[in-house]
């Protein structure tokens, strides 16, 4: 993996690509990966960064990075919608 690091740093170098926009890149795709591993879940992505939940955020807002595409579409029904069953195992 070290060698495939030093290449890629050497690639970026010698397109003439700038510290601050090769940093910015890395954050963006390292982040980006730790989300789609986590479906979009801050919480959990923040954990495995080693980082608070709200530095997360405010990363994943300075990147632009849209967390909606990284969710499966999965969403709790609205309380009106859920069945009974549902809240009771909630409620524990």
């Amino acid at each position: 993996m070290r060698d495939q690091l030093e290449a890629l740093i050497m690639q970026m170098y010698k397109s003439n690509i700038l510290y601050s926009e090769a940093v910015r890149e890395f954050k963006k795709r390292f982040i980006l990966t730790v989300l789609q591993e986590n479906k979009g879940n801050q919480c959990r992505s923040a954990r495995q960064l080693g980082m608070h939940r709200n530095t997360l955020s405010r990363t994943i807002s300075e990147l632009k990075i849209d967390v909606r595409q990284l969710r499966d579409g999965i969403k709790r029904p609205p309380h009106s919608a859920r069945p009974a069953a549902y809240e009771k195992k909630a409620a524990r």
